[in-house]
């Protein structure tokens, strides 16, 4: 059985993920696909982890594959993520993923009308989805607050955790609108104001993107999905665990196994933290080569190369453990040659401050300081705050 160590599996993040200089790519849709997709829960991050990786790093270019070539669309995925990727991929994570927030999301919001009063919840929620979607074909992308306005069924009130000392009344649209995105049937669209701002415009699926992103069970099923889906992300992650990839996923452990089986993943072994069996895309088991040069990388936070694994000792040493919330949600980060050392954040003022959280040689030191110049370049004058910090970049924040 092939062995493969650490130093290799940081060899194959690097190039994979287009962090070395010579990968770079302005092809912004090869760029995501070489990540599968790209975070989206936090708005700066699609842009931020896209911009690391680009030639000519340019944030009219992104926006424009987002908005106007719409060769990217973001979509609710992978544990209710939402991602941002190509049509084609965005389709595949549908299929592998999605389709299954379906029914249980419509029970949930159904139960929540009964209790609220509504005599017919089932009815309600398949007329007040058609006319959302009717409206959008009529009046192209709107805001939530616009689609309140037209649809009268989005003001409906209703009161989540009745009783309860949390208790909060919200309007439906909170709860339409994202079953509509977990169906496939629209996308979020143009945010209404810069780059990092998160309230978007809703647009109806197939009038965003030929042909939408519901690829329908005749012609795509889960099965068939979710090896297609283990495939791609053993080639961009590989060697991973079975954890790492039930973990990304948020599949069921039968649902793992079956993918991974039906993949033909080939089964390694890892050396150093976490060493044990993992697995590899078939025809991927030859050696690749460590960089030539030392690397450095500014990654935000939820970058996908920081959140693509569960197990992470082989790039997360200890003392940099402080880079990831107790949820698992990784803050903005510091890369060193495969690893991370160290986290930033952007300061009230407009300042990125850095912290090192382990010893590296005064070259890389100096190399972090000239990307994080740049990246303080590319955000401008735009303030930004991690959605998820972590207690590395909350610390610098308040220091």
């Amino acid at each position: 059985m092939r062995t493969i160590g650490v130093g290799e599996r940081r060899a194959r993040l690097a190039r994979r993920h287009l962090l070395l200089p010579a990968d770079r790519t302005d092809d912004l849709p090869a760029l995501a696909e070489a990540l599968v997709a790209l975070h989206s829960s936090d708005p700066a991050t699609v842009y931020l982890s896209a911009l690391a990786r680009m030639r000519t790093p340019s944030l009219e270019a992104v926006a424009t594959a987002l908005y106007d070539d719409r060769s990217l669309v973001r979509h609710h995925a992978v544990r209710r993520t939402l991602w941002v990727t190509t049509p084609q991929t965005a389709r595949l994570l549908h299929a592998a993923a999605t389709r299954r927030l379906v029914g249980p999301e419509r029970r949930r919001t159904a139960k929540l009308l009964a209790v609220n009063g509504v005599e017919d919840p089932e009815g309600w929620l398949d007329q007040a989805a058609a006319t959302t979607v009717a409206t959008l074909d009529e009046h192209g992308p709107l805001t939530a607050r616009d689609l309140g306005r037209l649809v009268p069924d989005l003001r409906q009130e209703i009161v989540m955790a009745p009783g309860k000392p949390y208790s909060a009344t919200v309007s439906a649209h909170t709860r339409v609108l994202l079953a509509l995105g977990f169906e496939g049937r629209v996308l979020r669209g143009r945010p209404t104001g810069t780059w990092v701002n998160g309230a978007y415009r809703y647009a109806a699926a197939h009038a965003w993107v030929d042909g939408g992103v519901e690829p329908g069970p005749d012609v795509l099923t889960e099965r068939e999905a979710a090896r297609e889906l283990a495939l791609r992300w053993l080639q961009r992650f590989g060697p991973a665990t079975t954890t790492d990839l039930q973990w990304w996923t948020g599949w069921t452990g039968a649902l793992t196994r079956q993918a991974l089986v039906d993949s033909g993943a080939v089964e390694v072994l890892v050396e150093g933290p976490g060493a044990g069996p993992a697995w590899v895309a078939p025809g991927d088991e030859e050696p690749v080569p460590e960089p030539d040069v030392p690397w450095v990388a500014v990654l935000p936070g939820l970058d996908p190369t920081t959140m693509g694994w569960k197990e992470r000792g082989w790039y997360l040493p200890e003392p940099c453990a402080a880079v990831f919330d107790r949820m698992g949600n990784a803050g903005p980060t510091l890369w060193a040659d495969g690893r991370v050392v160290g986290g930033w954040v952007q300061r009230r003022d407009g300042e990125l401050r850095t912290r090192l959280l382990e010893e590296v040689p005064d070259a890389v030191r100096r190399a972090l300081a000239e990307r994080t110049e740049e990246v303080a370049r590319w955000v401008g004058e735009t303030r930004f705050t991690v959605r998820f910090p972590s207690p590395v970049s909350a610390a610098l924040f308040a220091d």
